[in-house]
């Protein structure tokens, strides 16, 4: 059973429609990416699943049906803003906002002082919030977030503020948290953590559905006939078949000739004696997939794309 089911909703502010027709699933054990540029559409999308706006059309269920107030103890909520009452101190925060998530106090005993360990905040726990850094803050809410174990967990930009090494661990307990079946569905504009994490991804902009699918579908999509080399040998200014030469950091991109395949590229290269390192098909980044998607949708050029999407 798919823990989220979205299914054709729509929302509209006054004249402004934030969410068109946008249709998804995410299942259990899944890191799911809901991306866009700001102003897209996500937060609506992410607050009609949540129950706290009320779509004009279509229907969500969660969890096997529509929202109700006993599975909200099952969701997990890290929003984009902070949240945190600010001039208490941070460990009776996260009491006060673990028992509104239905934990008892004896529960909340036993899991905080773990989760303020994990989190290298147990040093903290009697600083008020408001005198904590914003990365601490941050690490604060995703343990607000995970404390009373949900089934399902969404986070709005999740590494906001944090380091490289607060960065690390988030993704870390992420994945631990897919790898124990919970369902997560995450919103951000860092897509090389989309990358790293997720195992499919949505991409909605002015509240259409622009791209929708498997990663690693998206990628085999959106790849290119050109080939990535690493060689130690310098290559001829020239190669048969080959229509333009790139040097990129420590890898070669070779352009082939109309109806010259990556394959031909790789005889061509034996052929000429090249002896290879490495050699791959090159694929687009998602940082570039998002942008051809997103620029030719606003150009006029995605209409169609769009529509394949919203069928597959």
């Amino acid at each position: 059973m798919q823990s989220i089911v979205v299914e054709h909703i729509s929302k509209s502010f006054g004249d402004v429609q934030a969410v068109k027709d946008v249709s998804f699933e995410v299942a259990p054990g899944e890191i799911f990416g809901l991306l866009g540029p700001n102003g897209s559409g996500k937060t609506t999308s992410i607050r009609i699943i949540l129950d706290i706006y009320e779509p004009d059309g279509g229907q969500v269920a969660i969890l096997g049906g529509p929202m109700d107030e006993s599975k909200k103890n099952l969701i997990g909520y890290l929003p984009e803003e902070r949240g945190l009452y600010q001039d208490v101190t941070l460990e009776v925060c996260l009491q006060y906002l673990a028992t509104l998530k239905g934990m008892s106090r004896e529960e909340i005993d036993a899991k905080l002082p773990a989760y303020l360990e994990q989190f290298e905040l147990s040093e903290y726990r009697k600083k008020k919030v408001k005198e904590l850094s914003k990365g601490m803050q941050q690490k604060a809410q995703l343990i607000a977030t995970l404390i009373h174990d949900p089934q399902v967990i969404i986070v709005d930009e999740p590494f906001s503020s944090l380091d490289p090494v607060n960065t690390q661990l988030v993704k870390d307990i992420l994945k631990e948290q897919r790898a124990a079946g919970k369902t997560i569905m995450m919103s951000t504009h860092q897509m090389n953590q989309v990358e790293q994490l997720c195992d499919k991804i949505i991409l909605i902009d002015h509240g259409n559905v622009l791209l929708y699918g498997g990663l690693q579908e998206i990628y085999e999509r959106f790849a290119t006939n050109q080939l990535l080399i690493n060689t130690s040998q310098p290559l001829p200014e020239a190669l048969p078949g080959v229509a333009r030469i790139e040097q990129l950091n420590t890898m070669i991109k070779l352009t082939p000739e109309p109806g010259i395949t990556p394959h031909d590229l790789l005889v061509t290269l034996v052929n000429q004696g090249i002896a290879l390192n490495a050699f791959e098909i090159a694929t687009p980044s998602l940082d570039e997939i998002f942008i051809q998607v997103v620029q030719g949708s606003n150009n006029g050029n995605g209409k169609k794309e769009i529509q394949h999407e919203q069928d597959a």
